[in-house]
């Protein structure tokens, strides 16, 4: 994969206090708190031993927004096979939702998909999940499919997304 560059914004608070943030890639010191996150996110996480597997594969990319103090708010993993774009997980901490920062990572996503001419970007979403669903939709992601009970904790189908970059007309 090409060398991630990092990119720096920053998210409000309340009340409406800018946190600055860069957008780096995930390190060995980051892992224990993205751990945390993905604890608090999802009902079957990644422990802290995957995501150190993730750091070495040659296929995968985990993106994280930090604070200057490194407190992680947000992360997103991405594994590339060939032209195809696999969306693994985007999770952001609980009190940086809702402020675009899951907006920012996938961002990052769609700009290396272009700039590498991915075929797609796909993942897999909770049915339930309205609120990344949204996100997804407003990116140009289609529900493309449903994989029946699919998650576990609680039982759910999951709700295969997808967006094309090569099908005629969608090409951004």
């Amino acid at each position: 994969m090409k060398q991630f560059v990092p990119t720096v914004g920053s998210v409000p608070t309340q009340p409406s206090h800018p946190i600055p943030y860069k957008l780096v890639p995930m390190n060995r010191e980051l892992v224990p708190q993205i751990a945390e996150i993905e604890r608090s996110c999802f009902s079957l996480p990644w422990t802290e031993e995957m995501l150190y597997e993730e750091l070495e594969s040659l296929n995968t990319t985990c993106i994280v927004a930090v604070t200057e103090e490194q407190e992680v708010l947000g992360y997103a993993s991405l594994t590339v096979v060939l032209d195809e774009g696999y969306i693994n997980n985007i999770a952001v901490r609980r009190p940086y939702r809702r402020i675009g920062l899951g907006s920012e990572l996938l961002r990052v996503f769609e700009r290396f998909s272009i700039a590498n001419h991915l075929a797609f970007l796909t993942l897999e979403v909770r049915d339930t999940n309205l609120a990344a669903r949204a996100l997804y939709h407003s990116f140009g992601f289609e529900e493309v499919g449903r994989r029946k009970n699919y998650y576990e904790k609680p039982r759910e189908d999951a709700i295969l997304m997808t967006k094309y970059y090569n099908k005629e007309g969608t090409n951004p």
